[in-house]
């Protein structure tokens, strides 16, 4: 649910600022974030890799995420490639906590 709720979101306020991606709403982001942290181990090291490895994927979005980020429109593109920015983090902690 949180995802279509940022959808919706994102695709309203996109539209009444004119804007893709407007910065200040970060709905899309707390959504990647907590899908990460769904998968990280509970402890201080595990979310601190965690937020890391999210902010990492999501700043410098290596293919597929800025593919996704340049071509899909609307708020389900806004939140897609946070979403495919978890995955990538989610793999990663995968294979360094397993």
């Amino acid at each position: 649910p949180l995802f279509l709720i940022g959808v919706y979101v994102c695709d309203v306020t996109g539209k009444a600022l004119g804007v893709h991606d407007y910065g200040g709403i970060v709905w899309d982001e707390v959504v990647g974030m907590l899908l990460v942290l769904a998968f990280a181990p509970a402890a201080w090291a595990g979310w601190l890799l965690a937020f890391a490895l999210f902010r990492l994927f999501d700043i410098v979005k290596p293919w597929p995420i800025r593919w996704f980020d340049q071509r899909v429109g609307g708020g389900f593109g806004v939140m897609i490639d946070d979403v495919i920015a978890a995955l990538f983090a989610i793999a990663v902690q995968a294979l360094i906590w397993r």
